[in-house]
């Protein structure tokens, strides 16, 4: 009787053992499914984003990142995609149901993203883009895998936006990067006060100021060098994904409040053209008091971007004359 006890308790220790083996790196929704983040040796050091036909690259060159192995990009969102590699995880499981509604009966196609270290794949997964939850997001590790809403902790907003394929969110979000020594000229409209409207003219480092029809007089020449400098580095917010093209040509039928046309000296081009923007869904009636709306002639796309970035050469013309 002893020895048949003492059997069964043995037996009943050798399976608690094998149990706890089996299961302590497991995750509530299995080991296999517990693996969306990418744990690279070093570092990530090639990212690939695919959609249908479509697809881009985002690799390392030595501490730059380049798109499709040619353009800059924009150093905050490369720093952003590599946080949600590293660190996303499940907030939790998706029920059949949920994602027959929400992905195949609105047919979503997903994003695959490929994550490498060096030449090395060191995870892949499926990203479909969604609205049913904040995250913005159901991924699935491979097609035939169980589907997970996935986030990233101490972060609420969508990341499911940051993987997209559109080039523009990639690349620098920057207007003007040009130093005094390469402006040829600057036009100024303000066109809801002409009178504050003015050109100015770099020929050989002596600056003509214009009332955009005759040169002008008085003015301090220190003025209109500081002017230049601030062409240094003028940025946009983001683009504005959310306006829909119908009411981008809206937009863009109004008149605007600047149109700021700089000549570089080699003889590039850059129009910007600023217009109001409104609060909320743009339908409020209230002024955006911090934001414009902007284009510049070589894009499709709107952009936001906050006085506070635009506002050092939205000056009046009384701004190069001593007081």
């Amino acid at each position: 009787m002893k020895k048949s006890l003492f059997s069964g308790v043995f037996v009943a220790i050798a399976i608690l053992i094998l149990f706890l083996f089996l299961f302590r790196n497991r995750s509530p929704f299995g080991k296999i499914n517990n693996s969306f983040a990418s744990d690279p040796k070093k570092e990530i050091t090639r990212i690939e984003l695919s959609q249908g036909r479509q697809n881009i690259s985002l690799e390392k060159e030595g501490e730059s990142w380049l798109l499709n192995g040619k353009s800059e990009t924009r150093r905050s969102g490369i720093l952003f995609m590599i946080r949600i590699l590293k660190e996303i995880k499940i907030k939790s499981p998706v029920s059949s149901e949920l994602f027959y509604s929400e992905v195949i009966g609105k047919e979503i196609v997903p994003v695959k993203v490929k994550v490498f270290e060096k030449r090395k794949l060191i995870r892949s997964f499926l990203v479909y883009k969604t609205r049913s939850n904040i995250y913005g997001n159901i991924m699935k590790m491979r097609e035939g895998s169980k589907p997970f809403i996935v986030y990233v902790p101490g972060y609420d907003g969508n990341i499911g936006s940051g993987f997209t394929l559109d080039e523009l969110f990639w690349k620098p979000y920057t207007i003007f990067n040009l130093l005094p020594s390469e402006i040829a000229s600057v036009d100024f409209e303000n066109l809801s006060d002409e009178t504050n409207s003015f050109s100015v003219i770099n020929k050989n480092h002596h600056y003509i100021l214009s009332d955009r029809e005759k040169a002008l007089n008085g003015w301090d020449s220190t003025l209109v060098t500081r002017y230049l400098s601030y062409f240094t580095w003028i940025p946009f917010e983001s683009w504005a994904l959310e306006v829909e093209k119908t009411e981008q040509k809206i937009i863009e039928s109004q008149k605007p409040l600047y149109r700021i046309t700089v000549i570089s000296t080699k003889g590039t081009k850059t129009i910007l053209t600023l217009w109001e923007r409104l609060n909320g869904d743009n339908k409020s009636g209230i002024k955006d008091s911090d934001r414009l709306f902007g284009n510049i002639q070589t894009m499709d796309e709107l952009f936001i971007i906050r006085y506070f970035d635009v506002d050092p050469i939205l000056k009046k013309r009384s701004y190069f004359f001593p007081e």
